[in-house]
């Protein structure tokens, strides 16, 4: 299936698997971007550049298939050395990378200048048309049904990938609610050039993640999920838990007074202990509403292969059946 993201980035199926924490790892990006796909490490899973720079050399001996970056931009206390990830990123020989949370103008230079392709994370047509103007080569559009942050908005697929078809000149992709060969058609239907998919990929042989995160999401109905950190303005979608309850009531509870001080024992230092340990009440974790749609934990390349082969039944299948023979004026 050709598009303007395969051109892209040289991949041969618009799936891209998104960049997620403690999770994007060498054995996931190699096995997505071995079926096909465009596999992501996540930059900030890895402590230091140098084992970033480790982990992309691990990758390149698992697939000689394009794979990408992730480095997501957040305000911290402490720094990360974004410099030092960059240019592991180049040194690397990676040619794609996927940029998130605030403005990434300011690497843009340098991994453009080395032949790499860049591709933004927004939860808004406003974002999106910004990381165009700023020479962003695509952007990922990230609907309110998405796993980890979905801005403030609240505006869904239905409504904002037409209007991303509508506003950009850029190449874009689907986030938020894609699982299947029917998402991917959706996606192409309302204008977007593939799709990405975080959760779906979490749930995957693959992913380094204890099996008790899988089972949750297998387990989980699309009602599931709940938004945190509304308060304070940094939603964030998540799978419920008694973390998460409790995190809710304390919202409830203290309203606009709340400070992040107060809710840290819920969502602070808590993704190792639920990812790797398989804690599941630790805290709260990142997790789509598309946790409805998935029922099983297959090899990511199977996956990805799968979706491929629903995709282009339904597209010479039903929707060819559909259409009428004679022409019209």
């Amino acid at each position: 299936m050709k598009t303007r993201i395969t051109e892209l980035f040289g991949i041969e199926h618009p799936i891209v698997q998104g960049g997620m924490h403690c999770v994007g790892l060498a054995p996931l990006a190699a096995a997505v971007s071995n079926a096909g796909g465009l596999g992501m490490i996540t930059a900030l899973t890895l402590p230091t550049a140098e084992k970033l720079a480790q982990e992309i050399r691990r990758c390149r001996e698992m697939t000689d298939k394009p794979f990408g970056v992730n480095l997501t931009f957040l305000p911290s206390v402490k720094q990360p050395d974004y410099p030092g990830y960059v240019r592991a990123i180049i040194e690397g020989g990676v040619k794609a990378v996927e940029t998130a949370g605030n403005n990434p103008e300011r690497v843009l230079p340098a991994l453009q200048a080395a032949g790499v392709k860049v591709i933004h994370k927004c939860t808004s047509i406003r974002h999106a048309l910004k990381a165009e103007k700023i020479g962003c080569d695509a952007v990922s559009v990230d609907g309110f049904e998405c796993g980890g942050h979905p801005g403030e908005d609240d505006i869904p697929n239905f409504i904002l990938l037409p209007l991303a078809a509508q506003a950009l000149r850029i190449p874009f992709i689907a986030s938020g609610g894609m699982a299947d060969g029917r998402s991917l058609v959706a996606a192409l239907a309302l204008g977007a050039d593939g799709v990405n998919m975080g959760t779906r990929f979490l749930a995957t042989e693959e992913a380094p993640v204890h099996q008790n995160v899988k089972n949750a999401i297998v387990l989980a109905s699309e009602l599931d999920t709940r938004l945190v950190l509304r308060p304070l303005r940094n939603t964030e979608r998540v799978l419920t838990n008694a973390a998460v309850e409790r995190l809710l009531q304390k919202e409830r509870t203290l309203g606009g007074t709340i400070q992040f001080s107060d809710i840290a024992p819920e969502v602070a230092g808590v993704y190792p202990k639920v990812m790797y340990e398989g804690q599941m009440d630790a805290g709260a974790w990142s997790c789509g509403m598309v946790a409805g749609l998935i029922d099983d934990i297959p090899a990511a390349g199977d996956l990805v292969r799968r979706i491929m082969k629903e995709a282009n039944s339904i597209i010479r299948g039903r929707l060819g059946e559909l259409v009428a023979e004679e022409e019209f004026a």
